[in-house]
This record gives C-alpha cells, sequence and structure tokens, in this order.
C-alpha cells in the first residue's frame, strides 16, 4: 500500500512522472491529477486525470530510482552494481560498508538486499542528497556518514569502494573485514586497477579482476544487431579475506 510522502510513478503512454504521493496536484498536458488521492492505493491500479485520462500507479524499485533520483553526478550501472552483489554473494545477513556514495545508487541497491549498510561520502552536499535519496526508497537500513571511510571502523561482510582508491584503501578494508568477506572495487581506469590488484593480492586468498561489458541489441525491421553504443563501463575487482 502506497503511504503520505511515498514516491511514486505515474505512467501514462511511456511517459513517466516521478512524484510525492500527498503532495499537491500533478499538472500534465493530459490533465490534472491530484496526489492526495494516492496514499492508500497500490502499484498497478490506475489514477484518473481530471480529464479522465489513465494513469498507471508503478512503485518504484531501485531500477527506478537509478533512472529518476536527483543526481550528483554519475552513478554506477545496475548491471556494475549487479555485479558487485552477485560476485560478493551479498545477502540479507551482511553488514555492508560502501565509500564514494554520490547519489547513493548504489547503496540503495545494496540496502534492498543487505542486512545493513553503512555508506560514506566526503562531500555534505553529495551526502545530504543522498540522505534524500535513501528516504525517498524507504530504507531503515541505509546510515550515511559524512567523512573519509579510512575513518570507518566496525566489521563488515562485504565491502564497496566507488572512489579514488588507493593502496591504504585496500589495506583498510582488509582490517575491517570479517573472515570470508569480500572487498569489491570499481575502477574506471586501469592505473586505479592495479593499484588494487596489486595492494590485493598480497593481503587476500583470492583475487579476481572484471571487466563491465554489455551490449544491448537493436531490433528493427531491417534486422537485429548488437547496439552501437559503448557497452564497457570499468573493472571489478572483488578479493576475498581468508
Amino acid at each position: 500500500m502506497i503511504h503520505n510522502q511515498d514516491r511514486v510513478i505515474l505512467i501514462h503512454e511511456g511517459k513517466e512522472y516521478y512524484v510525492t504521493a500527498g503532495a499537491g496536484k500533478l499538472s500534465t498536458d493530459k490533465g490534472m491529477i491530484d496526489l492526495s488521492l494516492l496514499p492508500g492505493m497500490e502499484g498497478g491500479e490506475i489514477i484518473p486525470s481530471h480529464l479522465g485520462t489513465p494513469f498507471l500507479i508503478r512503485v518504484p524499485r531501485p531500477t527506478d530510482f537509478f533512472c529518476h533520483a536527483r543526481r550528483t553526478g554519475a552513478p554506477m550501472m545496475p548491471k556494475d552494481i549487479g555485479m558487485v552483489c552477485a560476485l560478493t554473494g551479498m545477502n540479507r545477513r551482511d553488514r555492508v560498508l560502501d565509500a564514494g556514495t554520490g547519489s547513493g545508487v548504489a547503496a540503495i541497491f545494496f540496502g534492498g538486499i543487505a542486512e545493513h549498510v553503512t555508506t560514506y561520502e566526503v562531500r555534505e552536499d553529495f551526502a545530504e542528497r543522498c540522505r534524500k535519496n535513501i528516504a525517498d526508497a524507504g530504507l531503515e537500513n541505509v546510515e550515511v556518514i559524512t567523512g573519509d571511510v579510512l575513518t570507518a571502523e566496525g566489521a563488515y561482510d562485504v565491502v564497496h569502494f566507488d572512489l579514488h582508491i588507493t593502496a591504504d584503501h585496500v589495506r583498510y578494508a582488509h582490517r575491517l573485514l570479517t573472515p570470508g568477506g569480500y572487498l569489491a572495487c570499481y575502477t574506471p581506469f586501469l592505473e586505479q586497477t592495479f593499484t588494487v590488484i596489486d595492494t590485493a593480492r598480497d593481503l587476500f586468498s583470492e583475487v579476481v579482476c572484471h571487466e563491465l561489458l554489455a551490449r544491448e541489441l537493436t531490433r528493427s525491421e531491417r534486422g537485429t544487431r548488437p547496439s552501437t553504443r559503448v557497452g564497457h563501463t570499468g573493472y571489478i575487482t572483488i578479493a576475498r579475506k581468508n
């Protein structure tokens, strides 16, 4: 059930409107929608505009927040976040440390899986935006801390870095990880990737680097072929502690 102040997506003829339930009215070229009617409704129901135009109600999932949440920079792509979740075996018992929060997109995905997520962001303006996005996602198990992750304390099952990674970050993550835990480092450039690999292989029992590639298929009347858009996004290095 949708509650007051929940984020909701309204859809008509493929166009999406990212709105807040209970917050005034939405003006569209298909009429006005009274958003105060949304609390108590369910995803999949129809809400009409004052002109009778039907809008489909969608309750957002993490993929929707990737598209609609306000950004402070370029977030990780969902396919790359999925690789982190899959290769670390992230699950409902895990305590996750995330750093390089940005808009909080990765933290939102992790928060839907793990027991608890602590995410660090050095910029206060970025951290504040992330807090608002986390609140919009309705996650109470994600904590946003403004500060340097190298001051973090505690024990974590998964540590994820999406920032300018140094050898100190890799060594610090090793200290914080529980036995059998995983470090996942996203790096856009090979030079940072080499820093992660060269440091991790002296500390961790398993170190594997993956290039992140994906290509969509384009289908038309002429035929079907891979999209010509760039499919490479970066590298994920996964290291496991004994």
